[in-house]
């Protein structure tokens, strides 16, 4: 099925993302454009070949922009049986020891002609031009900053039930805790659900309060108080893989607003505002300036 509208909608709406010399060097643009590729590929759940078309395409992608790229194949048991998955992770080099690690799942949920423009697609798009931004820098910060792209994030049952779900972010995590990256991480900031027309980010109440104090500082700071508000709510979503092993964790993601497509094959292109990625990726890209700086 096409997700994309011939009417020309399409185009308006990539049209009204700011220039990216007005949000610190994020490409709106090019991250529409993202999104539209990641739909192309059709429905992409852990395990499909569609999924495997994304992966060979991202890895090249975030390789042209001259990022350093390592891979995890694993297999996860799920109620489906065993399924191949591939994290993907872009490892940008800093001047310390510490890590700065910001994520996003790229798989969608198994379901009929859902093609996650929203649920997966901006999210990816959004930290893939972040990658574009953050490894095109000639000087190093003061901590590396590792961006973590997770597979098998949504669970293959209908339910989001423990311990289906998150497969790629809590295998991530134990491998980080082996190699002793984990102690590393200062801080990690995920994003989920961050395409949508009217988007408005309420803080996750699972997330670490100083940290969600930061981001929504800087997104006041930038403009952006209208969309990352005050209001609480309580998300389970990847960064539980992070804080349950005491990482300090965010988790920017707006499912109240986008309720009425979650999970349904109406998550497509016409839901997805250029400008909202562009937000995003503009409070990301500061933010991760506010922690290096701390």
């Amino acid at each position: 099925m096409s997700a994309v509208a011939g009417d020309g909608s399409a185009n308006t709406e990539q049209a009204r993302a700011p220039a990216a010399e007005t949000t610190g060097g994020f490409d709106g643009h090019l991250a529409y454009e993202l999104v539209e590729k990641q739909v192309s590929f059709g429905p992409r759940p852990a395990g499909s070949p569609e999924l495997g078309k994304l992966q060979d395409y991202m890895i090249a992608e975030l390789k042209s922009y001259g990022c350093i790229v390592e891979t995890d194949d694993f297999s996860a048991d799920t109620p489906a049986g065993r399924l191949p998955m591939k994290n993907i992770l872009v490892k940008i080099p800093g001047q310390q020891q510490g890590i700065i690690l910001l994520g996003t799942h790229y798989d969608t949920k198994k379901l009929p002609d859902f093609v996650g423009a929203d649920d997966g697609g901006s999210s990816t798009a959004v930290m893939m031009e972040v990658a574009r931004n953050l490894c095109a820098q000639k000087q190093p910060g003061k901590n590396a900053v590792w961006i973590a792209f997770f597979d098998g994030e949504e669970a293959v049952n209908r339910e989001w039930k423990d311990p289906d779900n998150r497969y790629g972010s809590r295998q991530m995590a134990a491998k980080f805790a082996a190699s002793g990256a984990l102690p590393r991480i200062k801080a990690f900031i995920l994003v989920d659900l961050v395409g949508g027309k009217n988007i408005i980010f309420a803080r996750d109440n699972n997330s670490t309060k100083w940290l969600s104090e930061i981001v929504w500082k800087t997104a006041k700071g930038l403009g952006y108080e209208k969309i990352f508000v005050n209001d609480q709510q309580e998300m389970q979503d990847d960064h539980l893989s992070f804080t349950q092993r005491n990482v300090p964790s965010v988790d920017i993601i707006d499912l109240n607003h986008s309720a009425a497509y979650w999970h349904t094959p109406q998550d497509a292109m016409d839901k997805i505002s250029a400008k909202s990625l562009s937000a995003v990726g503009h409070v990301v890209l500061e933010s991760v300036k506010q922690l290096q700086a701390r």
